[in-house]
């Protein structure tokens, strides 16, 4: 299979910055709001804060790929002395939980780096960091060539057996009403 050069774009995220303040939890909240901006649901965020604010403890964690089955990881990391679980600061969307997935229909979220209508610069959540504990990166790398379109019926296949004909047919639905 042939690679492309592929602009990859990520969040680095400085813990020591973080005062938990969740600025961008709420902007994403917002900016994925029906209308736009027309409200906050924490839930639709695509950023989430781990926090521990007794000891002033915060970790922002951005939405990853879907995953269909659970991780076999259950590691457990102790941070100034609290102990916590490893799918509290996991990307992915998966089975076994409930995070990172639309409270309206259940369908998995991905941060999408607010590249709707209109483009942003660099994500919302990077913008309205007041401490800088979130920085934008872009960089390239070779990686395979895109899905193919039997790749895309295959995904397709599976949400509609995980949520649904109908359940993937109204979100998509909703979805292209936004464009």
């Amino acid at each position: 299979m042939a690679k492309i050069k592929k602009k990859v774009k990520t969040i680095k995220i400085d813990l020591d910055k973080c005062n938990g303040c969740r600025a961008c939890e709420v902007i994403c909240s917002a900016f994925h709001a029906s209308p736009r901006y027309g409200s906050n649901n924490p839930e639709r965020s695509r950023i989430r804060m781990v926090r521990d604010p007794i000891r002033d403890v915060y970790v922002p964690v951005y939405a990853g790929e879907y995953t269909g089955a659970e991780c076999m990881g259950r590691d457990r990391y102790v941070i100034e002395g609290k102990e916590y679980d490893e799918c509290g600061f996991c990307r992915a969307a998966c089975p076994s939980r409930t995070i990172f997935h639309e409270p309206d229909s259940g369908l998995p979220l991905k941060c999408d780096m607010c590249e709707d209508d209109p483009p942003q610069e660099k994500p919302l959540c990077v913008q309205w960091c007041l401490n800088d504990a979130l920085v934008y990166e872009e960089r390239e790398e070779e990686v395979e060539e895109e899905a193919k379109p039997g790749d895309v019926e295959t995904a397709l296949e599976s949400m509609i057996d995980k949520y649904g004909l109908q359940t993937v047919m109204d979100t998509a639905s909703r979805m292209a009403k936004k464009e």
